[in-house]
């Protein structure tokens, strides 16, 4: 497997696993990674419904760094354990997503986008009444916003997670149908010298590519962008490093050579 490090990861420590932590580390271990990077949610004042109680996901800082540091110390030797977030954007908290970026020690910020008009596109009802491809629209549009609102990150997740959940998946979508979106968001990103990962996850959702699209990653490179994590997204133990030689194909394809690690917040890089 020629991707050893996975750059995302979710234990029981994000309100959507019950994974537990060690299991997740030992599992790491079992396939021979030399990295995990955990990425616990933090969505700080999402929205709240019935099926999304207050505080669902708004990880308890704290007690995750202390169970985390406990298990590198445990494990070291055997494998790297870093200390990272997956940070939520909305441009309306994104003054407390400073403070809480600086306030913490971490080796590696995943900022992604969740909610759109309160919703998460994970729910049936964000796509009630819209078409995927003005479903999938506001989505891009809210992301752009993110990028625009907040940059104390090190790479932007799931580019198009959106379209795990739409009815047509990824079978009618393209880069082309979104470009003034997304021609956008590639400025943005490397104007900060920002990275984006190669999320395995919606493959395991039945989609065609990876998180984003292979014509994304392709571009980005091609505008000599190098900044690509990549991460399973794996809320179970069983999903840790899924798809991973296919995603060393991918980023080849893309023309990238290798993939990037983060420590303290300074990217290390890796050859396929």
């Amino acid at each position: 497997m020629p991707v050893l490090s996975d750059f995302h990861l979710h234990s029981s420590f994000s309100g959507d696993s019950d994974a537990p932590m060690e299991e997740m580390v030992r599992r790491g271990i079992s396939l021979g990674l030399d990295r995990m990077c955990f990425t616990e949610h933090m969505d700080l004042k999402h929205p709240v419904s019935d099926e999304l109680p207050a505080g669902l996901f708004e990880v308890d800082t704290a007690a995750y760094r202390k169970a985390l540091m406990s298990l590198r110390e445990k494990y070291a030797g055997q494998i790297r354990l870093l200390f990272g977030i997956e940070l939520g954007m909305q441009p309306r908290v994104a003054a407390e997503n400073a403070d809480y970026a600086a306030a913490w020690d971490f080796d590696f910020i995943i900022a992604s986008t969740h909610f759109v008009d309160g919703i998460d596109p994970y729910s049936p009802v964000y796509f009630t009444g819209k078409t995927d491809e003005a479903a999938y629209r506001a989505y891009f549009e809210e992301e752009l916003k993110g990028m625009q609102s907040f940059r104390d990150f090190d790479v932007y997740g799931h580019i198009d997670y959106v379209i795990r959940y739409g009815k047509t998946g990824d079978n009618n979508y393209c880069y082309d149908k979104y470009a003034d979106l997304f021609d956008r968001m590639l400025e943005l990103l490397l104007e900060n010298g920002k990275g984006i990962e190669l999320n395995t996850g919606g493959l395991r959702k039945g989609l065609h590519e990876p998180h984003p699209c292979l014509e994304f990653l392709k571009r980005y490179r091609q505008k000599g962008g190098e900044i690509v994590t990549v991460g399973s997204d794996a809320h179970f133990s069983r999903d840790i490093a899924a798809d991973f030689d296919r995603a060393a194909e991918f980023l080849k394809q893309c023309g990238f050579s290798r993939y990037c690690t983060f420590e303290k917040r300074r990217p290390s890089y890796h050859r396929l």
